[in-house]
């Protein structure tokens, strides 16, 4: 019986799956959004739930206890410097998976993987470039 058994294996080893979902959450804190199969992105979701928590705990421990997990300190740096404090007044489920549809090589299922609060800052973005082309001039043609 599978009971409380909730590790996803994803036909590799140990120590393979750790590497590989360290990996995975490094890329997600530094890009806000990772391209990867469902699978692979449910499995890695606890893992950067839990690092945000370390995160926002803020201490040098936490910050040690974080690099031995991740293996990445610029990714690290980047979790408590600016997810952690974007996500302070919010007390868990900092990721959404969102579901792309099937991959054409192998028809795996695809996802995103993101912050939650990643499609307010992708809107805050695109405003500032509406804003940057607005405040220029129109030229007149001659």
């Amino acid at each position: 019986m599978r009971h409380r058994n909730k590790t996803l294996k994803l036909g590799r080893k140990t120590q393979h799956r750790h590497l590989m979902l360290a990996n995975l959450v490094c890329s997600l804190i530094q890009r806000g959004r990772v391209r990867t199969t469902v699978e692979k992105a449910r499995a890695a979701r606890p893992l950067a739930e839990k690092m945000v928590t370390l995160a926002k705990k803020g201490t040098i421990h936490h910050r040690r206890l974080a690099i031995s997990r991740l293996r990445q300190e610029t990714a690290v740096r980047k979790l408590f410097t600016d997810v952690a404090p974007r996500c302070a007044a919010r007390n868990g489920g900092y990721t959404r998976i969102i579901r792309l549809g099937q991959r054409i090589g192998d028809a795996a299922s695809t996802a995103y993987i993101e912050w939650v609060d990643q499609a307010v800052l992708m809107e805050k973005a695109d405003d500032a470039t509406a804003k940057k082309s607005e405040a220029k001039p129109a030229e007149k043609p001659a």
